[in-house]
């Protein structure tokens, strides 16, 4: 791959020759544009086209590619809704290092000049209300796919996804299992655990990107998993915390604030947070309590410039 550009540099461990910059290279397009230092950052927040235009000339673009133009991403998924079990966060992929552990680190992401590429922003999953809710949708970058939070669940195990759902029981049913989350994306959700006769309903905390739900306490929900903060736009922002578990008593805390907080009987819980995939809260088990709904995700994107 030949990149080049005004006056000789290393960059990222290669070296960029000192051939003048043509006059026909292209900036891309797409989505809410931004720069931080030294990076052009692309914000989709919606589906979108990230785009290399052939014939657009940047002023500020200081180098181009013969064969392609090396992008780093981040990408969040939906997160799941919750019910009596916290929705687990959407998914998370990223060429940035995440604080917290949890999403992925890969490989920047290479695209072809003068192509474009589909943006899908996954949506939250709804909440339910004494039924479970839904999981999540996968947000898509290219090739990168994050998936969906898993839902929160009613009286079962919860639902499988970017990071797993909550798993929940009415009165006197047995302990149900947490959902399992997908392999550097984010952690599994937290169960319940029956303990006596008497203990009334409770659900587990939705997995986060940062670590998995908590499993519930007696009649108490358990609290969502954590996100993990990414500096990819500049600024550093916690992103894919679990929803916290409802229960008879109290609910559990969403993860990281992103994730929505799980409420008592007869309450209606928390959503995850717009654009950061948090899983949806858990409800407390009546007639009148309704589960939160997952966040929607977002995509990044950023490349060198001005350099």
């Amino acid at each position: 791959m030949a990149i080049r550009r005004a006056g000789g540099s290393t960059i990222a461990g290669k070296k960029y020759s000192s051939t003048a910059v043509d006059a026909n290279y292209v900036l891309p397009t797409g989505g809410t544009i931004t720069t931080s230092g030294d990076f052009r950052i692309h914000s989709f927040t919606a589906d979108g086209t990230f785009g290399l235009a052939g014939s657009v000339k940047g002023t500020g673009f200081r180098y181009y590619s013969d064969s392609g133009l090396p992008v780093n991403h981040l990408v969040v998924a939906g997160g799941g809704g919750g019910c009596l079990g916290g929705g687990g966060a959407g998914g998370l992929r990223s060429t940035v290092t995440a604080t917290g552990g949890g999403g992925s680190l890969e490989t920047p992401l290479i695209l072809i000049g003068n192509t474009s590429t589909t943006i899908t922003v996954g949506g939250g999953g709804a909440g339910g209300s004494n039924v479970s809710g839904a999981q999540g949708s996968n947000s898509v970058f290219g090739s990168i796919t994050s998936t969906g939070g898993g839902l929160g669940s009613f009286n079962s195990t919860g639902g499988d996804g970017g990071s797993g759902g909550g798993g929940a029981a009415p009165q006197n049913d047995p302990a149900r299992n947490g959902g399992i989350g997908t392999a550097n994306q984010g952690f599994n959700g937290g169960g319940c655990v029956i303990v006596s006769p008497n203990t009334q309903s409770n659900g587990g905390g939705g997995g986060g990107a940062g670590a998995v739900g908590a499993t519930s306490i007696l009649s108490n929900g358990g609290a969502g998993g954590i996100g993990v903060a990414v500096s990819i736009s500049g600024s550093s922002v916690t992103y894919a915390g679990g929803g916290g578990g409802g229960g008879y008593s109290s609910g559990g805390a969403g993860g990281s604030s992103v994730g929505g907080n799980g409420v008592a009987q007869a309450q209606t819980a928390g959503n995850g947070v717009a654009n950061k995939g948090g899983g949806g809260g858990g409800e407390g088990y009546s007639g009148s309590s309704q589960g939160g709904s997952g966040g929607s995700g977002i995509v990044v994107t950023r490349y060198l410039v001005n350099i």
